[in-house]
């Protein structure tokens, strides 16, 4: 059969293009069976699966969870508190963050209050929020949002205010107003402060959720984590973990996809 030279620079065109993403994922696939291997081949000689576990055992775990509702039950209360704290703390970072860091003086006041709260651990503030707002999901969701508001917060204000002068004195030796310098400048520029909040922020809103259901919830991941850490039931212990693993890496999809999105408003000098 003979190959046509258009099907062969195709190929040679599709391969320059996509050929490192495609290495990258291929060694990645490889890694991790290759761990996995070792895992439960060393899970019985090396290791007392009593504490480790082994994949099998997991995947039977996920399985038995998956037959009879517990894991889809439990994985959408936790997606909820999620998402929604995520929502909640990233809107509030991002509006306050750039409202202060747009208000040099008011900002300097503020700062070493804001530094003092975000330096208090969140899992401190899981009694206190259950004290305010019981054990229900507010909790967890308001636990979650105040996790993500700071780091948020602090990366939007931080892409405020390092913003180009330059761009701002050429806006207004052209005639724009406040407004413009607002939209055309400080907005494009924050973006790039905004989505590393936004990234960072990702597994903290987890981190906060599942804190919330570790102190107190007899739903959620954390739940799970927590009755079968009761059981001494490893695999279920490992299994809730992987699935939290997929969580947060789709919400880590979900924000490259609107990273890519936006990508448009930054100035030339930020998309490189």
């Amino acid at each position: 059969m003979t190959v046509r030279p258009q099907t062969v620079r195709f190929h040679r065109s599709w391969w320059s293009r996509h050929g490192g993403a495609v290495t990258v994922w291929s060694a990645r696939a490889l890694l991790l069976v290759a761990l996995l291997v070792m895992w439960e081949l060393a899970a019985e000689r090396w290791f007392d699966i009593t504490f480790t576990s082994r994949p099998s055992d997991i995947w039977t775990r996920l399985v038995e969870w998956n037959e009879d509702g517990t894991l889809w039950s439990n994985t959408w209360i936790t997606v909820q508190e999620v998402v929604y704290g995520f929502l909640l703390g990233a809107a509030a970072g991002a509006l306050t963050g750039f409202l202060l860091a747009s208000a040099p003086r008011l900002y300097r006041v503020l700062d070493p209050f804001v530094m003092a709260l975000y330096s208090i651990p969140k899992v401190a503030l899981a009694p206190l929020f259950i004290v305010w707002f019981g054990i229900g999901m507010h909790m967890k969701v308001l636990l979650a949002a105040a996790t993500v508001f700071f780091l948020v917060f602090l990366n939007t204000a931080a892409g405020v205010r390092e913003v180009d002068r330059g761009l701002v004195d050429a806006v207004r030796l052209m005639g724009g107003g406040r407004r413009e310098i607002m939209l055309k400048v400080v907005v494009p520029s924050s973006m790039t402060g905004l989505l590393t909040g936004l990234k960072v922020a990702i597994p903290y809103a987890l981190i906060g959720a599942v804190i919330g259901e570790l102190v107190a919830s007899n739903r959620g991941l954390g739940y799970l984590i927590n009755d079968a850490a009761a059981q001494f039931d490893t695999a279920g212990v490992f299994a809730t973990l992987v699935v939290l693993s997929v969580i947060a890496a789709l919400l880590n999809l979900v924000v490259g996809l609107l990273d890519r999105r936006v990508g448009r408003w930054r100035p030339m000098g930020a998309q490189e």
